[in-house]
């Protein structure tokens, strides 16, 4: 056996890890609750326009405000646009904002991380100071700062959700690379000369997905959250577009008359949340290496 493939055998996400996780993922009720409200939205977010045939922003002033029914099962708004369509096809608008959010902050915060932990010195004095300084500045000010500077708007909810989480990714990696960088399997790739891309790529990165993938879900939970807030208070989409958060503000003004209005908007932003935020506790269990001795 030569001195590489000794290198990724010491690796520790090997597939036997997969396979122990992913059986306590099947095991734990909570996950199978999140996956099934997980895998509900992307099936309504896919097939939105098969699964209603109302069209969300088509408003028809002789059923304003009317009440569930038959016709409309979750009632329609002021202006006669049919609720369940509009909280439909506002399942692909959060699922967007969640990944593309999630996706800004996997990129800044994991690279931040990993040069912040790999090289130490200054470089990491820099980025952790800056990391120190942005969290100083409570989450909601720095948000909802951006948001009124850019203007509302998906594409600038993205921006401004997504210059607000990248910090704890940063923080957590860098933890995880102060951690990996003492194992034998990073030592050994220094003594064959791999190079510091190599090392970083190929044995610290995938050593740091555990924690990154588990946090990744209720990362996407939270970005919702955020975006219907910015939404809610006019800092967010725009009507007609049916994002929850702008519906939940429409609603507002009509909870005598129209509480449905409000109300549906309201828990499909939590039973969303609930969703991600379940399966985000069941895979940081499940990856857990402390918890393979409970099987």
């Amino acid at each position: 056996m030569n001195k590489a493939s000794g290198i990724e055998q010491g690796a520790p996400r090997n597939d036997t890890y997969a396979k122990a996780a992913f059986r306590r993922m099947k095991r734990d009720k909570a996950a199978l609750a999140g996956t099934g409200i997980i895998l509900l939205l992307l099936f309504l977010a896919a097939f939105g326009p098969r699964v209603t045939s109302y069209d969300p922003n088509k408003q028809n002033l002789n059923v304003m405000l009317e009440s569930p029914s038959f016709a409309h099962p979750l009632g329609t708004d002021q202006y006669g646009r049919d609720m369940a369509a509009r909280i439909i096809y506002g399942c692909r608008y959060a699922l967007i904002i969640g990944v593309a959010v999630v996706a800004i902050h996997l990129v800044v915060g994991v690279s931040l991380g990993l040069l912040a932990g790999y090289y130490g010195g200054w470089i990491e004095a820099v980025i952790m100071r800056f990391v120190d300084v942005l969290l100083a500045i409570p989450s909601v000010v720095l948000a909802v700062t951006i948001a009124g500077f850019l203007g509302g708007g998906i594409q600038n909810v993205i921006i401004a959700v997504g210059a607000i989480g990248w910090r704890a990714y940063a923080r957590l990696v860098r933890a995880e690379v102060l951690s990996a960088k003492e194992k034998t399997f990073v030592e050994s790739a220094r003594a064959i000369g791999c190079s510091d891309l190599r090392i970083i790529l190929r044995h610290i990165l995938p050593y740091t997905l555990a924690p990154v993938i588990a946090y990744t879900s209720l990362g996407i939970a939270t970005a919702i959250l955020w975006a219907a807030a910015l939404s809610f208070l006019g800092l967010g989409a725009q009507p007609p577009t049916p994002e929850w958060g702008a519906m939940l503000a429409d609603g507002r003004e009509f909870m005598e008359d129209g509480w449905w209005v409000a109300t549906f908007p309201g828990i499909a932003i939590m039973i969303t949340v609930i969703g991600f935020n379940f399966f985000g506790d069941a895979m940081r269990n499940a990856l857990d290496p402390k918890t393979e001795k409970k099987l």
